[in-house]
């Protein structure tokens, strides 16, 4: 294994932890509720408040260590991970929890930036789709397997292991980043206004309304995916967690598909991922209902959702060249916003007597939205960025 993609495979690693922090407690609120004396909707704070804090005290720690040299300033944001999951590990109360909650989130977002950024420094220009792709991999991956494997966890064990499950993975991410992690200095020091100036960029500025008006929509969808599996495939247990695993397998090869694309063809590829994944979406518990379909179907909804996710990552980074520090943590920042829009919502469409088909429906809707829009950058944007 060359130096990149060792460096990468922690990267990888890193991003895994970081993604399974995030995930892994939709499978845990009853046990959380349960040991701590809480109601289950009161745990679902831990997860809004996960979003949240991504979406604005990510930003805010980034900018204050805008100055620091990336791999220091890498092994203090994975110490913030390990020191956040031990307080999680060992929460006497539902509000240490969500404390620790906040503090895993913050470092999220600069987490994933730096990673990016770095990973694209390291790659020729044909190969930083591929390398973007490779850091979301982690993501996907937790997605498609730790999530699972926390939930079985804590359910046989005790939720607490799946945080000291963390704390280990946390530890061998960091030795890894103090080993083989090259110590690079700042050829020039990063200028904080100048850094904002991405903020005005039109190139970054479309790509962002696309993530927040049109890539929302998954997630007015993918919040009740579990509940939609029970009532129009009929799953019980069993059922809904192989039509997870689905999902997780199509989120996995979906991201690394995307990460073949070369950075010319972004917007094209782009355009037929949201076509897809709008179909994916409108069809969605029609053909949950059809028997040997529904597998394939959270299948392709993975695919379409966390295939689209480092198209536009990458349209991003490369478009703000301006903000070569700073770009990656505004791109993993309003995806949690988009998450965060797109959940909630979901939750206003179904609390005012919206069925699960109207819910997909719209979802649909918002992600042709997002279609139009990409079809706009194309006309506007400077295709020299992505050349």
């Amino acid at each position: 294994m060359n130096n990149r993609k060792l460096i990468l495979t922690i990267f990888m690693m890193g991003t895994f932890a970081v993604g399974m922090t995030e995930y892994v407690v939709t499978g845990l609120l009853t046990e959380f509720a349960r040991d701590l004396n809480v109601s289950v909707s009161t745990t679902g704070l831990l997860l809004s408040v996960y979003a949240i804090s991504v979406a604005v005290f990510g930003p805010i720690l980034r900018i204050l260590t805008i100055k620091y040299s990336p791999k220091p300033l890498l092994i203090g944001l994975v110490s913030l991970f390990i020191v956040s999951n031990i307080v999680a590990a060992t929460a006497p109360n539902f509000e240490v929890l969500l404390l620790s909650r906040l503090m895993s989130a913050a470092m999220h977002a600069p987490f994933f930036g730096l990673c990016m950024s770095m990973a694209i420094n390291l790659s020729a220009p044909e190969k930083r789709t591929s390398a973007i792709a490779s850091v979301q991999g982690g993501l996907t991956i937790a997605v498609m397997i730790g999530v699972p494997f926390g939930s079985y966890l804590g359910g046989v064990l005790d939720w607490r292991m799946v945080f000291w499950f963390l704390v280990v993975l946390g530890i061998i991410v960091l030795l890894g980043l103090i080993t083989f992690v090259p110590n690079d200095k700042h050829t020039e020091i990063p200028q904080l206004k100048k850094e904002l100036h991405a903020l005005r960029n039109r190139n970054v500025l479309w790509v962002l309304a696309i993530i927040v008006f049109g890539f929302s929509g998954v997630f007015t969808a993918y919040t009740f995916k579990e509940p939609m599996l029970r009532e129009f495939a009929g799953f019980g247990v069993t059922g809904v967690t192989f039509g997870l695993f689905a999902f997780g397998l199509g989120a996995v090869i979906g991201n690394f598909a995307s990460g073949r694309v070369l950075p010319s063809k972004l917007t094209k590829i782009l355009m037929f991922t949201l076509i897809g994944l709008a179909a994916v979406l409108a069809s969605l518990t029609f053909l949950l209902q059809v028997p040997g379909v529904a597998f394939l179907i959270c299948f392709l909804f993975g695919a379409g959702t966390f295939g689209t996710t480092p198209l536009l990552n990458a349209k991003v980074i490369l478009a703000a060249k301006e903000a070569p520090m700073l770009s990656g943590t505004i791109a993993a920042s309003i995806f949690n916003v988009a998450n965060a829009i797109g959940a909630t919502l979901g939750t206003i469409f179904l609390n005012a007597g919206f069925s699960y088909t109207m819910i997909t429906f719209a979802a649909a809707g918002i992600i042709l939205f997002g279609l139009v829009l990409t079809i706009i950058t194309s006309w506007v944007e400077d295709k020299t960025l992505f050349e």
